[in-house]
């Protein structure tokens, strides 16, 4: 007879509340059938996308004590009063970079000796990432920057994101707008978060065209570009871009952004940035008569960093903020036509808590579960554990000075 094995779907304690869950009931469901040896409990909340009642209605049990759970299951940082001695937790930790707030959260965890797996850092043998919520975030960040043009432009009216009870509502309501015609959308980054974004701009019909095309052409049909760092920096001394040189020595580049912030309307951020890129442009450059862009959905949400009107995140329940160039401070959203008014929710997958968490947990059912249960071992587990055993593991041990430091 298999070992049984325990699993505990935490409640969400981080202020402001998070909705989302690791897995929906259907999915627990579909993991008892896979694997027989598995047994699931939920702790009871009632801020979860998913009520007590849609696990009670497929027998999944509710359970306040998760002691006797061997795994600890959750979306954001766990309050640490609530810390179990001696279990292995999986959660987003934010703590592998040094975040200062968190670094109690880390201490308590190594004190009690807990098995700290992060979602963040399981990856492949190659080093890509199994799991995440950037595709939501840029469905919904796609949404958020519409939604923005549309009050600017008094042209149409989109409910929020959060307030769609799914996906499904969220893009039907978006299938009814319309949009002027030549209105051209830049989307930045190629990955999971673009993706999202070019999905939700599918949904209204635009017509992705290139660069060149872009930046030369006026069109009678919306219009989005999507480029990669290939289009916006380049190499101080000439030489041809190669992505790896970039990567590893984004200091030796410039921008070569600002001819697209001449032709562009809504700019939509998906890309990843180092703090030693070049910024994409500069607050004295966004006065400059012939600076288009009115709308920017800064998904990446880097503060102070490429976007220079990024100048804080905002929420779900206040989206939007406005940047006035002339005198580089914020101002009341969609206070006056030549501001630009900026999105920048650093949670958006959030707005979509119920579809965030049906993806997400499809992520952990083909691609960890295997792996945490070892019916497979390709180091997946090892390279994402922070902490084991009341110490820092081997990959994370520079992260010593940080929890030692009594600053």
């Amino acid at each position: 007879m298999e070992e049984t094995i325990r699993i505990g779907i935490l409640r969400e304690t981080k202020n402001p509340p998070d909705r989302r869950v690791p897995f929906s009931p259907p999915q627990i469901v579909a993991l008892q059938e896979l694997y027989p040896e598995a047994e699931f409990f939920v702790q009871p909340s009632d801020i979860r996308c998913y009520s007590d009642e849609e696990y009670e209605y497929l027998d999944i049990p509710l359970k306040e004590d998760l002691h006797d759970c061997d795994i600890l299951m959750g979306i954001k940082e766990v309050d640490r009063r609530t810390l179990i001695e001696g279990k292995t937790y999986l959660f987003f930790a934010h703590v592998a970079k040094k975040q200062h707030h968190n670094r109690e959260l880390l201490r308590e965890i190594i004190r009690k000796k807990i098995r700290l797996t992060d979602f963040e850092y399981l990856s492949t043998p190659r080093g890509d990432r199994v799991v995440a919520f950037g595709r939501y975030a840029g469905i919904v960040g796609a949404y958020n920057g519409l939604r923005a043009r549309g009050i600017n432009t008094n042209k149409f009216r989109l409910k929020p994101a959060y307030h769609c009870r799914d996906l499904a509502e969220m893009w039907a309501g978006l299938r009814l707008i319309s949009l002027n015609p030549g209105l051209k959308v830049l989307v930045t980054g190629t990955g999971r978060v673009a993706g999202g974004v070019m999905e939700t701009l599918n949904v209204c019909n635009f017509v992705k065209v290139g660069s060149e095309d872009f930046l030369n052409r006026e069109f009678d049909v919306p219009v989005v570009c999507q480029i990669g760092p290939e289009h916006y920096v380049r190499h101080k001394g000439g030489l041809a871009f190669d992505f790896r040189h970039f990567a590893r020595h984004p200091e030796e580049y410039e921008s070569s952004f600002l001819p697209y912030a001449k032709v562009t309307d809504i700019l939509i951020t998906g890309h990843y940035w180092d703090p030693r890129s070049p910024v994409f442009f500069t607050r004295e450059q966004m006065t400059a008569n012939d600076f288009r862009i009115s709308v920017i959905a800064d998904i990446s949400c880097d503060i102070n960093g490429p976007v220079p009107s990024t100048i804080r995140a905002t929420t779900m329940a206040d989206p939007f903020y406005d940047y006035n160039p002339q005198v580089g401070a914020e101002e009341p959203a969609f206070s006056r036509p030549k501001n630009v008014t900026v999105m920048s929710i650093d949670n958006l997958p959030g707005e979509l808590p119920r579809d965030a968490s049906a993806d997400f947990g499809s992520q952990l059912i083909n691609s960890v579960i295997p792996e945490l249960f070892s019916y497979l071992n390709t180091g997946m587990i090892e390279r994402a554990t922070i902490t084991e055993g009341g110490h820092l593991t081997k990959k994370f041990a520079y992260l010593e000075d940080f929890v030692s430091d009594n600053t």
